[in-house]
């Protein structure tokens, strides 16, 4: 994180000044409590392996059988990893290039006040995040900076640092760059103990469904309308020079060419090339099949991510400097997937001597409690409550997909509406797991502590209308089998 000056006093009440109500305290006082008590997300992943082996144990499967499937199950992701981790990356270099900074200045200059500064962050933030996650974060990042040097606006950084958050925190798990509806539309990612539980799920099924688009819509409206009305004025306005960051970095530009062969790595000439060769696939491709099913594959969405941010760029040399910044930003992806690999592995292979395994007994335990309860908000409830301790949609979704999705065949849940359940329920547990929040605090040189007031009063907004939805539209949509490719 970049260095910032002295900051304020964790323990200050930061939500609002000396009249502030009950919910900005307790909002605080679990961004405090976060801040302290919440290790590495890569702890979390290796606490989660050990209860999944304990488990495995625990109903008869045998030391060899555990470790093994442990040791063949932790390359399985590799692909897929590798593949979101491109998801970010292509974001990031969109998001930072020349004409992106260029319309980053106008929107800024949009707002009149503070409070509709904050609005418009998080309305950029909450769509933008249907498109590609890493873009929503970066761009809403340097957006909500730069609005916070027009003075005249008195524009709350933390407030507006928060909004920047809100597609992470809402709507992103229900667009193209969703890890789970990417995931059951790409047969070659689904792990092969998968497929035969859930078969291919295409977008049509998952995000294109109108009962998802539509909570997608009011969910954004929420987000806007609590980020509006909960953004501080007057005298509770705390501002970037307030929190000791400086907004005026110089603009980062490329340096001269000094040597001669660096003559193509400053010319468009291959990036005009390269970016001609990847338009033309894409016609032909999207030409040539479905193109809902064409979009729903990662490597096309990677690839035309890429190719916009090699266009954009312009340069060889600015493009790779580009991507050189973002990779950081994949840490967390490239080595927490095998772990959340051989979660799975353990999960679903690691059997007793009647072939049972641990999904099998949480299986029975979902379908039992579906009796009861709609099977809509059991998965809803659970995936939000397990979220915060993986945060990762894709990851956590290959632990829980083997057991959510045969409980949802054995009650005859719309699949593709259940992998939806799971994909707005796993991104809530993020308003108030710094994890995510991570590149983001990066460039508002701010900590987590400053956002998480704000993001965890979304959080109380946000949730009951996210679940009251998600169980609703649940019986608007029939059982269909699995279908293989």
């Amino acid at each position: 994180m970049p260095a910032t000056k002295a900051q304020p006093d964790p323990g200050t009440d930061h939500s609002g000044g000396d009249d502030a109500g009950a919910l900005s305290r307790l909002a605080v006082r679990m961004s405090n409590f976060s801040e302290r008590w919440f290790p590495e997300a890569f702890i979390f992943a290796l606490i989660a392996l050990v209860v999944v082996t304990a488990g495995a144990l625990s109903i008869g499967a045998s030391p060899a059988t555990v470790t093994q499937e442990f040791g063949d199950g932790f390359w399985d992701l590799i692909p897929f990893a590798m593949q979101m981790a491109f998801v970010a990356i292509g974001g990031y270099v969109v998001a930072t290039a020349p004409v992106a900074r260029a319309l980053i200045v106008r929107i800024a200059s949009l707002p009149a006040t503070g409070p509709g500064a904050v609005a418009l962050v998080a309305t950029v933030s909450t769509v933008s995040s249907l498109f590609n996650w890493g873009f929503s974060l970066i761009f809403s990042g340097l957006l909500a900076r730069q609005a916070a040097r027009r003075d005249e606006l008195n524009l709350d950084y933390r407030a507006a640092g928060a909004a920047a958050f809100m597609g992470m925190g809402s709507v992103w798990a229900l667009g193209l760059s969703s890890s789970a509806a990417q995931l059951q539309a790409n047969p070659d990612s689904i792990p092969k103990g998968l497929m035969p539980i859930t078969g291919v799920i295409p977008f049509r099924d998952t995000i294109f469904l109108w009962q998802s688009m539509l909570l997608a819509v009011v969910l954004i409206a929420v987000v806007v309308a609590v980020a509006y009305f909960s953004a501080p004025r007057g005298r509770h306005v705390r501002k970037a020079a307030d929190l000791g960051v400086d907004l005026d970095t110089p603009e980062e530009k490329l340096p001269p060419r000094t040597r001669p062969g660096e003559w193509l790595e400053y010319s468009p000439l291959l990036t005009v090339l390269v970016v001609a060769m990847g338009g033309g696939w894409a016609v032909q491709t999207f030409a040539g099949s479905d193109p809902i099913v064409t979009i729903s594959g990662l490597n096309t969405y990677n690839l035309l991510f890429i190719m916009l941010g090699m266009l954009l760029h312009w340069r060889p040399r600015s493009f790779l400097t580009a991507v050189g910044k973002a990779v950081p930003a994949t840490s967390g992806v490239l080595i927490q997937f095998p772990i959340y690999a051989a979660i799975a592995a353990v999960m679903t292979r690691a059997t007793n001597a009647s072939g049972h395994s641990v999904a099998d007994y949480i299986t029975d335990g979902f379908t039992s409690l579906s009796s009861v309860v709609p099977f809509a908000l059991v998965v809803s409830v659970y995936s939000a409550v397990l979220g915060l301790f993986i945060p990762s949609g894709g990851g956590k979704w290959l632990i829980e997909a083997p057991y959510v999705m045969d409980s949802a065949n054995e009650v005859e849940a719309n699949l593709g509406w259940t992998v939806q359940v799971y994909n707005v329920a796993e991104s809530l547990p993020n308003l108030i797991n710094p994890f995510w929040m991570l590149p983001l605090l990066g460039i508002l040189s701010l900590r987590a502590r400053h956002l998480v007031g704000f993001t965890f009063l979304q959080l109380l907004f946000v949730a009951p209308v996210a679940l009251g939805f998600l169980t609703a539209f649940s019986y608007t949509l029939g059982y269909t089998p699995p279908v293989m490719p």
